[in-house]
């Protein structure tokens, strides 16, 4: 059963809730719709900077797509937001997504 309607009404009702709008990005991609998962993950990278998770996962959409050029944007944007959050883990796993993009490895 599809977890969407009820996120979406959850949005509705909190429309700044990131991780309500990160949880929605994640069921759109599982359900194969990538163009919602990326209007999703792009409005919390856009709305919410700080939200440091949605950067590794907009990154790894954007390459499943085809857009290495913007992946490697959004990685070194995370890899940013994850030093200027003090969040060394973020950073870490973004660093690493950053070179293997940049490497072509998967």
């Amino acid at each position: 059963m599809s977890r969407i309607p009820l996120l979406e009404q959850f949005l509705a009702d909190d429309p700044s809730d990131a991780f309500t709008r990160f949880a929605l990005a994640q069921e759109y991609a599982k359900s194969g719709d990538l163009d919602a998962a990326l209007g999703h993950y792009e409005a919390l990278r856009r709305e919410q900077p700080d939200y440091v998770g949605t950067y590794y996962h907009l990154g790894a959409l954007l390459r499943q797509a085809g857009r290495l050029d913007d992946a490697l944007v959004v990685y070194r944007e995370g890899i940013a937001a994850a030093t200027a959050t003090g969040d060394t883990h973020a950073r870490s796993e973004l660093q690493g997504a950053l070179l293997n993009a940049e490497l072509g490895d998967d």
